[in-house]
């Protein structure tokens, strides 16, 4: 990049705009002053203060500029060091692309409401089995007889199988919840249900045969308490086998289709509910589709809009009831009849536009390995320096990067990704490919290739917000010919799942002798 180029027009850019400074800024004080005389005769009863909302707000005139310095951010970061009224710091940029970021979602207790229940149900069933062998003690313990030595090993039996269920639940059960679904699980629920029933039998098995009777058989008790810890040890096999096990033989093929661009992915299920099924989708989702770019689609939208713009239709007739109509009918035979040659310009365009492509990576990759070459020179250079004088990679990073600013951010806008990175991203990547001596070319595979959706931070900063759509029940089972949708604010995935069919292999016995054979050479026969 030329540094004396872009210093001379950015200063002639800045004498220009001085001019048009002090005009605004005498029309912005006429305008306050007329906007205050306005304000006061109105009541201050209209004034309201509400909380940002997640929906987008429309950009006012006092932001045009914000957002227009925010898209040149590859012009405006050089290193100029004159008397530029515009001249950035480093500081400055770093602040650039912030305000189009999300707000900060609040803390939503509920979906951590699953999570507290299991807790409390697990506390309730260590305790049960404790509560069973410390109860006597404390209420008739003259009247208990001794424990022996196999009452001692029923103690030893019951503290090991403890400790096992502990583990094993804490494993199963106390995850952190990686989605809420609209309707509560039905195995877990089942399993909750069968839990609280059987410690309720037991319960009430011990309030009404051994508290009520006092019960001098201690033995007999701690029996009681090594058979209850069974029970919930089999229960704890039966929530593996439904929540583990039962889904893991492929029994659907279900097919995602992007409804925007109609990417699309087939992924195998086994026997799954159409909300679980939807999970499952969504978090394939995130790591297989490519991050979804609404820039690319406008490319058709405004190739029309420019067709139909441009035609003009004249009534001669005189203005009428029908003027409307057969104004819209004459647009659309005209729009049909150059749909004949609208496939030469649709050809063109795209010729055009990927022979931009070409020259713009083209001319990325050059300064991209300039730059690290020039970051190694550097290396090299600070290897002889005192300890305490070496270069942080942060600040490498960010002395190389308006080096290649420019044909990055050109690269990015023909690309149409410009929104998917903004400036402290690229730096941090490339402070990253620093440090871990990277090569130029994995420095740009980021930006040359589309990554999967979740490797943007954007995309991942707070929770996104999908809506099933389903006409059978979102608890009801996966079934041949199921369709359904997960809709989210841009577009949505249409899902709709086959049964694999029942493969049948049948053998067939090929003898070792079959395939050989004998052959019989005559004196005549030339070999």
């Amino acid at each position: 990049m030329d540094t004396d180029s872009i210093h001379s027009g950015y200063s002639h850019h800045s004498n220009r705009s001085r001019g048009s400074n002090k005009q605004s800024e005498r029309s912005s004080r006429d305008r306050h002053k007329s906007h205050s005389r306005d304000s006061s005769s109105r009541s201050d009863k209209n004034v309201t203060i509400s909380a940002s909302s997640a929906q987008p707000q429309q950009p006012d005139q006092s932001s045009a500029p914000t957002d227009a310095q925010d898209d040149n951010w590859g012009e405006t970061t050089t290193a100029v060091t004159g008397t530029s009224d515009h001249s950035l710091s480093q500081e400055d940029l770093a602040g650039f692309g912030k305000e189009t970021e999300g707000p900060v979602e609040k803390l939503n207790c509920v979906r951590f409401l699953p999570l507290a229940l299991t807790l409390v149900l697990g506390l309730l069933v260590l305790v049960t089995p404790l509560s069973f062998l410390v109860l006597p003690q404390l209420m008739w313990p003259e009247r208990l007889q001794a424990c022996g030595t196999a009452c001692e090993g029923l103690f030893l039996s019951l503290a090991f199988k403890l400790l096992i269920l502990l583990l094993a639940g804490w494993a199963l059960f106390v995850r952190p919840a990686r989605a809420s679904l609209p309707r509560i699980a039905v195995f877990r629920a089942l399993l909750g249900l069968l839990t609280l029933l059987l410690l309720l039998s037991y319960w009430l098995f011990f309030g009404v045969r051994i508290l009520d009777s006092q019960d001098e058989n201690y033995q007999g008790i701690v029996q009681f308490a090594v058979s209850l810890v069974d029970a919930l040890l089999f229960i704890h096999y039966l929530a593996v086998v439904l929540l583990e096990i039962r889904h893991l033989q492929p029994c659907f093929s279900l097919c995602v289709v992007r409804s925007t661009d109609g990417e699309t992915h087939h992924y195998n299920l086994g026997q799954l509910s159409i909300q679980r099924a939807a999970l499952v989708i969504l978090e394939h989702y995130y790591k297989d589709f490519s991050v979804h770019n609404p820039a690319l689609l406008t490319a058709a939208k405004s190739r029309a809009a420019k067709h139909l713009a441009g035609l003009k239709v004249y009534n001669v007739d005189g203005a009428g009831s029908d003027a409307a109509t057969a104004q819209s009918r004459a647009k659309i035979a005209a729009a049909a009849r150059q749909r004949d040659t609208s496939h030469n310009e649709l050809y063109y365009e795209e010729a055009e536009h990927d022979r931009r492509v070409r020259k713009r990576k083209a001319r990325l990759v050059v300064a991209v390995e300039e730059a690290f070459t020039h970051v190694r020179r550097l290396q090299e250079e600070e290897k002889k320096k005192p300890p305490g004088d070496e270069m942080d990679p942060r600040e490498a990073a960010q002395a190389i990067f308006p080096s290649m600013a420019r044909a990055l951010q050109k690269y990015l806008r023909t690309t149409r990704q410009q929104h998917c990175h903004s400036m402290d991203s690229i730096q941090a990547h490339l402070a990253f490919c620093i440090t871990n001596n990277m090569t130029p070319k994995a420095f740009l595979e980021s930006y040359l290739m589309a990554g999967p959706t979740l490797q943007y931070t954007r995309e991942c900063r707070q929770t996104r917000q999908w809506t099933l759509v389903s006409e059978a029940a979102v608890t009801s089972p996966l079934r041949h010919g199921s369709e359904f949708q997960l809709k989210s604010s841009d577009f949505s995935l249409v899902v709709t799942s086959k049964a694999i069919p029942h493969l049948k292999l049948s053998e067939e016995y090929v003898h070792p002798k079959s395939h050989k054979f004998v052959l019989q050479l005559q004196s005549e026969t030339s070999v």
